[in-house]
């Protein structure tokens, strides 16, 4: 899939599930930074490629990307198994807890949860792709949804560009319209 296919389906699975588990209390620090991660998750498995926007955006990242590819085996290896989960997962619960006290009145799990939503939205966005997602690494099998991959999407192309993408901005469209009154109540007892 596409960066801007990943950024929305991240989106998407954010809201449908703020939507099932409403947060009792939540700080506008915590929705903004919660946003930031979830977006951050839907991009960080291809942090394994060095074309991934992160290395692009740094002096001499292409280089940088080369390296930490290498290191992670490759596009669509570690970063996009469950053991990637687990390990980008852990690293961003331990980076939140360094900075929480810079940042005090924010709900760290809430962000660590946003970030992990969009991580795992990454890796199920790409099993539906031609290539699939080696889920269950070490095993180097790559799954796929369709199982049979001539059924499955081409990154970048019309399925991807001109439905697949659409819908999700059709389905968020749908969803916010359909809950505007939970969105906005939420919104309204933000704790400052």
């Amino acid at each position: 899939m596409t960066a801007r296919t990943h950024d929305v389906a991240a989106a998407t699975a954010l809201a449908v599930l703020v939507l099932a588990y409403t947060p009792e209390s939540l700080r506008l620090s915590t929705l903004l930074l919660a946003l930031l991660a979830n977006q951050l998750g839907g991009i960080a498995p291809d942090i394994d490629q060095p074309t991934a926007p992160l290395w692009r955006n740094l002096p001499e990242g292409h280089f940088v990307g080369k390296a930490f590819g290498k290191l992670l085996g490759g596009h669509r290896f570690i970063s996009h198994s469950l053991l990637g989960l687990a390990l980008f997962g852990w690293l961003s619960n331990v980076l939140l807890h360094f900075l929480h006290p810079i940042m005090p009145h924010v709900d760290v799990q809430l962000v660590w949860y946003a970030f992990l939503i969009g991580y795992v939205s990454h890796l199920f966005m790409d099993s539906l792709t031609k290539e699939g997602v080696p889920w269950l690494l070490p095993i180097p099998f790559k799954f796929g949804l369709p199982p049979v991959r001539k059924l499955r999407i081409t990154t970048g192309k019309a399925m991807e560009t001109l439905v697949l993408l659409p819908l999700l901005v059709v389905f968020d469209i749908w969803l916010c319209a359909s809950h505007y009154d939970q969105f906005t109540t939420m919104l309204r007892h933000i704790v400052r």
